[in-house]
């Protein structure tokens, strides 16, 4: 197959994109014989996803002060000697509500949806996690059943640490469990959080605005307006304020009508904070 795509692409040799005078570089193969364009030996590179290889936790540069693998360096080696991290395409399920945990998943690049489901199947998204959480902590912890199920929201870099090996990293190391103490503590805080807005907001429309006024934080805010990118469709929205997608994709349109909001593609421009903060009390 290998010696087949290099015959195929040694043909291209002389291939020349419209308006360009100039035949496509190519750089040589390390093994087979063969060329391949540097786009290609770019993207060799890279994972089948399009994400930055990270073979070890030591070297990895996705790493940030928030991230809960930022260690000092000999507790950094240990939790990368007991990783085995993967990369997952969107859509991928990496543990399910009620499930017996097998260990907690470092979340190093991209997003996952937190859920749980009610037993006429009704879904609830409690969190969209991002890069840095540790996926599956209290579970492992209290050797206990997962509480939600935990699903990539698009491509993702992940490390998986086996329950037994964190557990004993745990006990050994007095930084990474005050590490796992200030994690569980930030997912009871956000828990509480959610609940009471959930609870106490009046209505959808209300709750709607709290979650759009949630993904402000830390967003520069130019000319009165703020733009947030977010790749949520108007179903996983209604699952994360409890209602149906129909309410969100009317109470969207109200929003834009009152000029409170604007959409460019999947950015959302708040044009008028104020009057969202408003409707969310």
């Amino acid at each position: 197959m290998r010696t087949e795509a290099a015959a195929l692409l040694a043909k291209t040799r002389d291939l020349r994109l419209p308006g360009r005078s100039e035949a496509l570089p190519v750089v040589p193969l390390a093994a087979g014989g063969g060329e391949f364009p540097p786009c290609f030996s770019e993207a060799l590179m890279n994972t089948p996803y399009g994400l930055e290889i990270v073979e070890s936790c030591v070297s990895c540069k996705l790493r940030t002060p928030q991230s809960f693998c930022n260690m000092n360096g000999a507790l950094l080696r240990s939790f990368s000697n007991a990783s085995h991290p993967s990369t997952y395409p969107g859509g991928a399920v990496l543990f399910v509500e009620g499930q017996t945990p097998r260990g907690a998943f470092l979340l190093c690049s991209g997003r996952v949806k937190l859920s749980t489901t009610s037993r006429d199947g009704k879904v609830l998204i409690l969190k969209i996690a991002e890069a840095g959480d540790l996926l599956g902590l209290s579970a492992v912890i209290s050797g206990t059943a997962y509480e939600v199920t935990a699903e990539t929201s698009v491509p993702c870099h992940l490390n998986f640490v086996e329950r037994s090996a964190l557990i004993d990293l745990i006990a050994r190391n007095g930084e990474l469990g005050l590490r796992a103490a200030e994690a569980l503590s930030r997912e009871f805080q956000s828990a509480y959080r959610d609940i009471h807005d959930l609870v106490l907001a009046r209505s959808s429309a209300g709750k709607l605005a709290r979650l759009l006024l949630s993904w402000t934080d830390g967003k520069q805010k130019t000319e009165r307006e703020i733009r947030i990118r977010s790749s949520l469709t108007h179903e996983e929205m209604a699952q994360m304020i409890g209602a149906s997608r129909e309410t969100v994709t009317r109470l969207l349109s109200d929003l834009k009508k009152k000029e409170f909001i604007r959409l460019e593609g999947s950015t959302l421009v708040i044009r008028n904070k104020t009057a969202l903060e408003a409707l969310a009390v």
